[in-house]
């Protein structure tokens, strides 16, 4: 029983095996970049980023059809040129970055609808922002490995200076001035996963693997590589279960991840070892001799 429920689904079918697989990716790439979001309090502005690239990916799409290097050249050059652009705004102006992303990130969205319902279909539309992690291909794959390979490399290059501009800005920029430059390349590192994310769960529910796991980890540890092992391990685990849950019950696979990450994050609310609801009005006694 337990093996026909929790193994065979994964044995028997190759698309499970391979939705599988694109969830581990995603989660070694999206688990430690959610993670750095949280801690520099940029949760929503990854859900933006994750709207700025639907324009490039639905001309991709238009283009080239379901071509996964076109999409994902068009969403990778969308979502950096939104990312630079609210940058330099922020930087220009007395505008803030949150600010100034939230308005490229509105017309970004309104704009690849638009492309989309213009030129496309509902069907396109759909695939655009709710993706199809079931019939992940063999070069998504390729593509989703290699996004995760690539970050896991860079945040191992540039943690230490990463981890002091999240808590420290002012203290990188007075020793070193280049507080900056990590901020862009992590901006980059946000959008490259969340391109590689889209291909399988599409632009609306990309971000949520990313985010949910690591808000859900703030609930049981504190150093910053914990956060980013324990968010790695929830999304996955919300990926493995996710699919089993779509296999088992006939339901859309993406949302059923998304929900089971979600699931995941309340439960961590209520019954984390840290600052959690249980930890904070029903503490444990002390005992004094």
């Amino acid at each position: 029983m337990i093996y026909a429920t929790l193994i065979e689904p994964f044995v028997e079918y190759g698309f499970m095996r391979r939705a599988l697989i694109a969830c581990l990716a995603l989660a070694l790439g999206g688990g430690p970049i959610g993670t750095f979001l949280v801690l520099r309090r940029m949760s929503l502005m990854g859900d933006a980023m994750s709207h700025a690239i639907l324009p490039g990916a639905a001309i991709g799409f238009l283009v080239a059809g379901l071509s996964i290097w076109g999409m994902s050249v068009g969403g990778l050059v969308a979502g950096l040129a939104v990312v630079l652009l609210a940058a330099l705004i922020s930087r220009a102006t007395a505008l803030r970055e949150d600010a100034s992303l939230a308005g490229f990130y509105l017309i970004s969205l309104a704009l690849g609808v638009l492309i989309v319902s213009v030129r496309g279909s509902n069907i396109d539309l759909l695939h655009v922002l709710f993706g199809t992690i079931l019939s992940v291909t063999d070069d998504a794959l390729i593509l989703v490995a290699s996004i995760a390979s690539v970050t896991l490399v860079a945040l191992a290059v540039i943690y230490r200076p990463l981890v002091i501009e999240s808590f420290d800005p002012a203290f990188l920029r007075a020793t070193t001035g280049g507080g900056a430059a990590w901020h862009v390349v992590f901006l980059v590192l946000v959008v490259v996963n969340l391109v590689a994310g889209f291909q399988a769960l599409g632009t609306l529910m990309a971000v949520g693997l990313m985010m949910l796991p690591a808000a859900a980890a703030r609930f049981w540890a504190g150093a910053v590589w914990s956060l980013c092992a324990l968010s790695t391990a929830l999304a996955f685990l919300s990926g493995f279960a996710g699919l089993l849950v779509s296999y088992n019950f006939s339901l859309p696979s993406g949302p059923s991840i998304i929900l089971t990450a979600g699931i995941l994050y309340l439960g961590s609310i209520v019954l984390g070892t840290r600052d959690s609801l249980r930890t904070r009005y029903f503490p444990r006694a002390h005992f004094h001799d």
